[in-house]
């Protein structure tokens, strides 16, 4: 069975695009294959994995606005059991096109149909915004990941996600869970991190993975040179800490797949 997991917070710069990234290259290095899909028209999902925007021939904009199908805009990368379904310019008009199509919150669902079945996971990067670019990831998706980080506004945005967006979400997809709140930019020398992650968990008990993403040099280097973490520096904290998120959400999976 798939899985397809949508990673959204309408707050920017929360670590979304680098946990798309090295969340999907991680499940791939942990033999999954797994299909990753920049729905972000700022492209930095498809630049952190080396694909030039410019040369790619279709792009998700393709996908959903023009009859492109969905297999035609897949490309293989480099890495391990990931391919990828690149953004492209166009992609920032997409908002305002889509208002024109019928059923317009579930064409990337439709879309995806054929193609999800070949692959363990899905993994969409949503754009920070509540339109019907992240209505159609999430439509398509079995849960939502939301990336958090550590600070003081973090739970007014959550408070907020949890309230606004994620109510109005099930609206249109009765069957989404929430795959879990990932605590990101982590700074363990400051006191702040420490009381926003008392009060992160506490908001969301068994819902906080228990892996939490560190700031690091690395990371944070890693999409100029178009390359995961892992693939940049394997022994980097960073590395480490998206592979360990990989198997909780993998080892999470066959628990649930045992019971059923």
């Amino acid at each position: 069975m798939t899985k397809v997991i949508s990673i959204s917070n309408q707050k920017g710069g929360v670590g979304k695009t680098t946990t798309a990234v090295n969340l999907a290259a991680s499940m791939g290095i942990n033999g999954k294959k797994t299909l990753l899909i920049d729905m972000d028209p700022q492209g930095n999902t498809t630049s952190g994995l080396g694909s030039n925007r410019k040369e790619n021939i279709f792009s998700i904009y393709d996908v959903l606005i023009r009859e492109a199908k969905a297999e035609e805009a897949i490309i293989k990368t480099e890495f391990k059991n990931l391919d990828l379904i690149p953004s492209s310019m166009d992609f920032a008009a997409a908002e305002i096109e889509l208002i024109n199509f019928e059923a317009r919150e579930s064409i990337l669902k439709s879309k995806l149909s054929n193609i999800k079945d070949n692959y363990s996971y899905v993994i969409i990067d949503c754009p920070p915004s509540l339109g019907l670019i992240t209505t159609n990831a999430v439509c398509a998706s079995d849960a939502i990941l939301i990336p958090v980080q550590c600070e003081y506004y973090a739970l007014e945005g959550l408070s907020q996600l949890m309230n606004n967006t994620f109510k109005r979400m099930k609206i249109f997809n009765r069957r989404l869970e929430l795959e879990g709140v990932l605590m990101t930019m982590y700074d363990s020398r400051l006191k702040l991190t420490e009381q926003a992650e008392r009060e992160i968990r506490k908001f969301f008990p068994d819902k906080v993975f228990d892996t939490v993403i560190h700031r690091g040099v690395r990371l944070s280097e890693a999409p100029s040179f178009g390359k995961p973490v892992y693939y940049y520096d394997k022994s980097s904290k960073g590395a480490k800490e998206y592979i360990n998120l990989s198997k909780e959400i993998i080892k999470k999976d066959r628990k649930l797949k045992s019971k059923e």
